[in-house]
């Protein structure tokens, strides 16, 4: 290949010369770079070293050989060979730090900080669908830089990719809900939720279906597109609960212990810690009371909790009108009877 001996001892030598010198720096200045990166709080300079070693650090290995063996006069196959090779592991290491930036990007430097379980798993399986796009973009690119015309593959994937997507409209329709819930996050799992007539709390978030476990105990599988196109109730997300309740007392109650009902039933509310009290008011009569509505709001989402503290004011109410000889009505009826007197005869 008209080479003669110092050629190839100048390749040779070019080759070992250049890969001590990477070597030395690998040995050298990423180990400080690393020492440097663990005193940091940050995770950032240790994503940058790790990226460094696994993608800069091949690339000079490469480098070094490719313009080392370069130097050589080579027959016009052995050059496309090494330029075909160099575009090979240019992509292949482009596309690998493209992939690595976008995985630390979505999980460490944003899932994480958010600190939502259900996110952090949704996110972990719409990655793998983000890594092979990834991939396809940079596999056409290589055909493209190899020569192949990539107009006519890209119009072949384009017709195939109409015809899957019109016989796959439900699965993709469940997929980008599934993305929609993902980042607009109207529930995640631990959720008490109602839909429509259906209750229970969410289990499972998957690409194509969500899973509610109802009171019952049975699972509740609905397709995401369904569920972002109905209207759903979050309790999870309620940060307190109005009460409405209504009381009657007999029609026998005195007007001064009608007056002082409301003030004994915001007493009573009050003394309740994690409640703030709204109004109490007489508000009708009734066909056998006259009644009383009470409004307050129970500082926390947690239905148990609203329940025990109910309880706890009913109880409350009860003992304070016994005290004061109040009388709770029920349903009564009254009749009178008048005694007729019997006609002359």
């Amino acid at each position: 290949m008209n080479n003669q001996g110092f050629d190839y001892f100048v390749a040779l030598f070019s080759i070992l010369a250049g890969s001590l010198m990477v070597l030395v720096a690998q040995k050298l200045i990423i180990r400080r770079l690393k020492a440097w990166a663990q005193m940091t709080e940050t995770s950032v300079d240790d994503f940058l070293i790790q990226v460094i070693e696994s993608t800069l650090v091949p690339l000079l290995y490469f480098g070094v050989l490719y313009f080392g063996i370069r130097s050589l006069a080579l027959p016009p196959f052995g050059r496309k060979a090494m330029s075909f090779l160099g575009i090979v592991l240019l992509t292949f290491y482009g596309v690998r730090f493209l992939t690595q930036t976008v995985s630390y990007t979505v999980m460490d430097l944003w899932v994480k900080k958010q600190r939502n379980e259900s996110l952090e798993k949704g996110m972990r399986g719409l990655l793998p669908v983000v890594r092979i796009l990834i991939w396809g973009v940079g596999i056409i690119f290589l055909l493209d830089n190899l020569g192949v015309k990539v107009s006519t593959v890209i119009t072949g994937l384009g017709i195939s990719g109409i015809a899957v997507a019109l016989a796959a409209q439900a699965v993709l329709g469940d997929l980008f809900s599934y993305i929609a819930i993902l980042f607009d996050r109207p529930f995640s799992i631990g959720d008490f939720v109602v839909v429509d007539e259906f209750m229970g709390t969410i289990e499972h978030i998957g690409i194509k279906t969500t899973r509610i476990r109802s009171l019952n105990g049975e699972l509740l599988v609905f397709s995401n597109t369904n569920l972002t196109g109905s209207r759903i109730r979050n309790y999870k997300m309620m940060e307190k609960r109005r009460v409405t309740f209504t009381l009657g007392v007999t029609y026998e109650t005195a007007h001064g212990q009608l007056k002082e009902i409301p003030g004994l039933i915001q007493s009573v509310v009050k003394r309740v810690s994690g409640t703030l009290f709204d109004r109490a008011h007489f508000a009708s009569y009734g066909d056998f009371s006259l009644n009383f509505e009470v409004v307050y709001y129970v500082l926390s989402g947690d239905y148990n909790r609203y329940m025990d503290i109910h309880q706890e004011i009913n109880l409350a109410i009860k003992e304070e009108f016994d005290k004061r000889g109040i009388g709770f009505a029920y349903p009564t009826q009254t009749l009178y009877l008048n005694r007729l007197s019997a006609p002359n005869a």
